[in-house]
C-alpha cells in the first residue's frame, strides 16, 4: 500500500474534518491555488502558527486535487463548488503527500531521516509506474520524470528539522533534497508546503528561491483562510448555547490579517466551544520556555517591553525581517519579535506589537511571575 504517493488519508482525514460539528469552510482558497497550477508561481509555502489551520486546509487540498479517491460528495456543498475553476481540477491530479515530522523508526541520523522519505516515495513511483523500474539507479526525479505525469506536492511541516533543531550539520543538504526534486522539473504542476518558519533569509541564493512565501509578516493573499474570522465566530457560537460571541471574543481575538479584519486562534475557540469553557489552550503547544529565558536575562530589553503589553501599554518598532528557517536563536530586539510573531506568541500591524488576547495575557503574565522566581 503506497504511503506517500495517491493514498487516501488526505480524503479520509478531511472528510472527518468535515463532519466535525465546529467544522467552518475555508474551501474558497482553493480558487487562489487553482490560480497557480502549471505556472512559473506553482511553489507555495505558507508559513502560520501552529494550531492555526494549515493542516487542515492541506487536507482539504489533497483531497480535492487527489485523482485516486473521488472527493465530489465532499465539495459540491462548499463554497469552491461555485466556482468556474472546481471542476476544472477537481480530482485530476496524482498527489504526493509527505509530512516531514516523520522521524525513522530505527536510526537517528540525517541518512536515516532523508533515507527513510527517499525509499517510501521510490517504492510508491514503482508500484504505481512498473515500467520506470528500468531506472532504479536513476535519482526520484528521473524517475518521476519517467512516469510521463504531472504531479501535486503536499509538504507539511517542511520546516521540522528546523524548529526541532535536528540535524543541524545537513540543513543545507535537506535543501538542496527539496530543490533536486522540485525546481524546474516538468513533472510539478504545483507544490503547497506549509511549516512555522519562513525559508527565505536561509535559502537565498539558488536552493528553494522559487516559493512564493506567504507568512505571519506578509500574506496580503492566503492570510484570511487561516484563522477564524468575526463572522466565522458567530456563526460557531450559535451552533451552541454555552459561550457567547463575546465571551470567545475576549479570550482569542486579537490577530489581524493584512487588510485589518480580526483573525481569531481556531484551535483554542473550538476547544472552548467544545469543553464549554473559555481558558488559555496555548500551553499544550506554545514555547513559552524561550519566553522565560528573555524575560530572566532581559535580552533585548524585552522583559521591559513585556511589563509595558501586559500594562496594555503600546510598544512600537518596525519589523522588516522575518525569523526564518536555519537561522541561530534571535539575538537582538527585531529578531527576537519577528520569532515571537511568527510563534503566534504577539500580534503585529502598523509597526505596533501587542498580546493578542486574554488566553495569551493570562500567559505572559504567568511568565513574567515565574522569571522573578528564576
Amino acid at each position: 500500500m503506497a504511503l506517500y504517493l495517491d493514498t487516501d488519508a488526505a480524503y479520509k482525514d478531511f472528510q472527518m474534518l468535515k463532519n466535525d460539528r465546529y467544522f467552518v469552510d475555508k474551501s474558497a482558497i482553493i480558487e487562489k491555488v487553482n490560480e497557480r497550477i502549471k505556472t512559473k508561481n506553482r511553489f507555495l509555502c505558507i508559513t502560520k502558527p501552529r494550531r492555526f489551520g494549515k493542516t487542515s486546509v492541506l487536507k482539504m487540498l489533497g483531497a480535492y486535487y487527489g485523482k485516486a479517491y473521488p472527493s465530489k460528495e465532499l465539495f459540491d456543498s462548499l463554497t469552491i463548488s461555485t466556482n468556474r475553476s472546481y471542476t476544472a481540477h477537481l480530482n485530476q491530479y496524482h498527489v504526493i503527500s509527505i509530512s516531514m515530522n516523520e522521524l525513522p523508526g530505527n536510526g537517528n541520523t540525517y541518512s536515516d531521516y532523508i533515507g527513510r522519505f527517499k525509499s517510501i516515495l521510490r517504492k510508491d513511483i514503482k508500484q504505481a509506474y512498473p515500467d520506470a523500474d528500468d531506472l532504479q539507479n536513476g535519482s526520484l526525479s528521473d524517475l518521476l520524470t519517467a512516469t510521463g505525469d504531472e504531479f501535486v506536492f503536499i509538504i507539511d511541516e517542511w520546516d521540522y528539522i528546523f524548529s526541532h533543531a535536528l540535524y543541524e550539520e545537513n540543513q543545507s543538504d535537506f535543501l538542496e533534497f527539496l530543490r533536486d526534486l522540485l525546481k524546474d522539473k516538468p513533472y510539478v504542476a504545483l507544490v503547497y508546503m506549509t511549516g512555522v518558519l519562513p525559508i527565505k533569509k536561509y535559502s537565498t541564493g539558488s536552493a528553494l528561491n522559487m516559493f512564493d512565501e506567504y507568512t505571519m509578516l506578509n500574506d496580503s493573499v492566503f492570510g484570511i483562510w487561516f484563522g477564524f474570522t468575526e463572522s466565522e465566530v458567530r456563526m460557531l457560537c450559535a451552533r451552541q448555547s454555552k459561550l457567547s460571541a463575546g465571551d470567545i471574543c475576549e479570550w482569542y481575538d486579537g490577530y489581524l490579517a493584512d487588510d485589518g479584519s480580526k483573525i481569531y486562534n481556531p484551535r483554542s475557540v473550538v476547544l472552548a466551544l467544545l469543553n464549554g469553557k473559555c481558558q488559555s489552550y496555548w500551553t499544550k503547544t506554545g514555547r513559552m520556555d524561550e519566553v522565560l529565558f528573555l524575560l530572566k536575562y532581559n535580552i533585548g530589553a524585552v522583559r521591559d517591553d513585556v511589563i509595558k503589553l501586559v500594562n496594555h501599554m503600546p510598544v512600537r518598532m518596525e519589523i522588516t525581517q522575518e525569523y526564518a528557517a536555519g537561522q541561530n536563536p534571535p539575538a537582538d530586539r527585531e529578531e527576537i519579535y519577528a520569532a515571537m510573531i511568527g510563534y503566534g506568541l504577539l500580534a503585529y500591524h502598523d509597526g505596533e506589537l501587542w498580546i493578542p488576547n486574554k488566553e495569551l495575557m493570562l500567559e505572559f503574565q504567568k511568565a513574567l511571575k515565574m522569571s522573578e522566581r528564576m
